[in-house]
């Protein structure tokens, strides 16, 4: 009754609308051509707009109900004991040697939480509590979790690894890389996890609204014009025909095919190009308008690969070179790898070998048994992710086993390599060396590279100005940030981040006038990136803008409470105010939330110096310094007191 309703008003709707839909102009040229049939997707405009997947289901139920039961379809849902696969028991603590956290998930009223908590002598001496707002990842490999702090989105710091059916620190997160709950959920993440969040503009992990799972319409494109059509009586006969008011994968070519899985199925290192975003791709366009991703190639790698990467093994297989083949050969993208059956997999390579398997095959009968004549066992074995414990994924290289003998030998890298462009521009290669390293490789090698391609690079001053900025930024050459920051002027910089860059080159230099307005320009353009309110606001400090810096720590807390260095300075400005009170209100909170916060508590114990509180100041200190021994501030407050003494 209810999706009548609507159909019915959608009709009345379109009479209205229909005027405006047939004179919509697509500024694209990307055609498809079958037979003499030639047209344009009328929904790469950008003015189309989403009608969601619950649209298309009133039309398409059969497909829904495979599609909502694939690893796209359960990829991200609210965090609920029907979405968790994960096991919790006795054994579900993870402990952090590094760190020295234990870590503790359970569920209390149907509602998930993680408990973060720190021991001494059999004491907890810490010990937080978050919610668990989301479960990203389908439970085939994995469940992650994200914690939502007023809308900012954040990774919680450990996973359950379904395969192993155990819980360990998150990806990433070991090593003593534990970010704790403040790695930030990007766009770049989460638009490939989920399908189009409504993303506060000016942010980095900040959403209005985030929809559960990939929908319809990230493969098929906006499906706007297309409801119209259908809603009007326009029933294109696909068998014969392209509909062009929906993108239909199947009917584009090979490359644009891949492109649209290997927008998630390429993990590697994507940079944007200038203006856009990691929503601006839609299905029927090539990758490259919207990014390039580079992937770092290494001699004696032959089973080392992430793990989306399926889409780049693949194109290294001669199935794929000779044959052309696509993602969708062998996959139906509305279906469950794991409802589909194995034998569907091995007919995909038997309607290309078309021969008797005595004569596809080399291996003998005896061994070919022992795989149950399946070929994918042998021709794209299961292989552990170099970027993901506990994970066993099928290897898309389709090719000869390789011995074990021709593994030996230590990786060596070779070089950076573009996926998406054939001759990428030496101020492009610039910027993937660039994203390399700070994303996956902090190496000076990976700079050196950096270097090359910006000096080999024709392009303009400006062409290069946000790179150089960058590549200096990493370097510490601040001298020459600022030097290049001055010739061409603030109202050159159209970027936030070069904006904060070329601020803390002169912060570093103690010039705070000239980091202030570049730090207001960074915030300018992303007036929630609250690490760039922080940076500002610790400007205003030191230049003694006191009223300033207190509004913008007082801004940062209202958007996200849980920011221990707003909290610290706040307090700082509290006590100069000769608030001691609420100043130690704030630094109790800020090491609540990190109790390895040293100038937080070395903050404290001054608070309680300053009013003669020797006994509690001198115990904090003493736990200080058996904590953090090599800390200069303490060592010097611990000579001072005795000398009082």
């Amino acid at each position: 009754m209810y999706i009548c309703t609507v159909m019915k008003l959608k009709i009345i709707a379109c009479l209205f609308l229909f005027a405006s839909v047939i004179l919509m102009y697509c500024g694209r040229t990307n055609t498809v051509q079958v037979g003499l049939m030639t047209g344009e997707y009328l929904n790469l405009n950008d003015t189309v707009g989403y009608v969601g997947m619950n649209q298309c289901m009133s039309c398409h139920l059969d497909i829904y109900e495979t599609y909502i039961e694939t690893g796209m379809g359960q990829s991200f849902d609210y965090a609920t004991q029907e979405k968790s696969s994960a096991v919790f028991d006795e054994h579900a603590v993870v402990y952090d040697a590094d760190l020295d956290f234990y870590y503790k998930p359970f569920w209390q009223d149907s509602v998930l939480y993680i408990r973060e908590f720190r021991l001494e002598d059999g004491d907890t001496i810490h010990n937080r509590i978050e919610r668990i707002s989301y479960v990203i990842g389908s439970g085939q490999h994995t469940n992650s979790h994200l914690i939502e702090e007023n809308g900012y989105i954040y990774q919680a710091p450990i996973t359950f690894y379904t395969q192993d059916g155990k819980w360990d620190l998150a990806p990433g997160f070991e090593d003593g890389a534990n970010s704790r709950f403040s790695r930030i959920i990007a766009t770049e993440c989460m638009t490939c996890h989920n399908h189009l969040p409504n993303h506060v503009e000016g942010s980095e992990n900040k959403y209005h609204y985030v929809p559960k799972g990939i929908e319809c319409e990230r493969c098929h494109g906006p499906g706007e014009i297309h409801v119209h059509e259908k809603l009007r009586g326009n029933i294109i006969d696909t068998s014969k025909y392209i509909d062009y008011s929906i993108v239909n994968p199947s009917d584009l070519s090979v490359e644009l095919e891949i492109d649209i899985c290997q927008r998630c199925h390429l993990q590697g290192t994507a940079v944007l190009n200038d203006g856009k975003t990691f929503f601006d791709f839609k299905p029927g366009m090539e990758l490259s308008e919207v990014m390039n991703v580079f992937l770092p190639r290494y001699t004696n790698a032959h089973d080392k690969f992430i793990m989306a990467s399926q889409a780049d093994r693949m194109r290294l297989s001669k199935c794929y070179s000779i044959g052309k083949m696509s993602c969708t050969s062998c996959h139906n993208p509305h279906k469950s790898v794991a409802a589909t059956a194995q034998t569907v997999y091995k007919q995909a390579c038997l309607d290309c070998h078309q021969k008797p398997e005595d004569e596809v095959c080399s291996e003998d009968a005896e061994a070919r048994a022992l795989e149950d004549n399946n070929c994918v066992n042998c021709h794209m074995p299961k292989s552990g992710s170099i970027d993901i414990p506990h994970v066993r994924i099928t290897d898309h290289n389709i090719g000869i086993p390789v011995k074990e003998e021709e593994k030996a030998g230590i990786a060596r890298f070779i070089g950076l390599e573009c996926l998406t462009k054939d001759n990428p521009s030496d101020l492009e290669m610039a910027m993937g060396y660039l994203a390399l390293f700070d994303k996956f490789v902090p190496e000076k090698e990976m700079l050196d590279s950096v270097g090359f391609f910006l000096n080999r690079s024709s392009a303009s001053k400006s062409e290069k100005f946000n790179t150089q900025i960058h590549y200096w930024f990493n370097l510490s050459e601040y001298g020459k940030m600022a030097s290049l920051a001055d010739e061409l002027g603030l109202d050159a910089i159209k970027d936030g981040w070069t904006a904060y860059r070329v601020g803390e080159a002169f912060y570093k230099s103690d010039n705070l006038g000239k980091a202030k307005s570049y730090f207001s320009k960074a915030i300018e353009y992303r007036p929630y990136n609250l690490d760039f309110q922080n940076k500002m606001a610790t400007t205003f400090l030191r230049l003694g803008q006191m009223a300033d810096a207190k509004a913008t720590f007082e801004f940062i807390l209202k958007e996200n409470p849980k920011q221990p260095i707003a909290l610290s300075n706040l307090g700082y400005i509290n006590l100069l105010e000769g608030n001691a009170v609420q100043a130690e209100q704030h630094y109790n909170r800020a090491i609540h939330l990190d109790p390895d916060y040293e100038q937080a508590q070395l903050n404290l114990i001054g608070l309680y110096l300053s009013k003669n509180d020797f006994a509690t100041g001198s115990s904090l200190l003493s736990k200080f310094r058996k904590r953090f021994p090599e800390n200069a501030q303490a060592i010097a407050i611990e000579q001072q007191l005795k000398a009082i003494q």
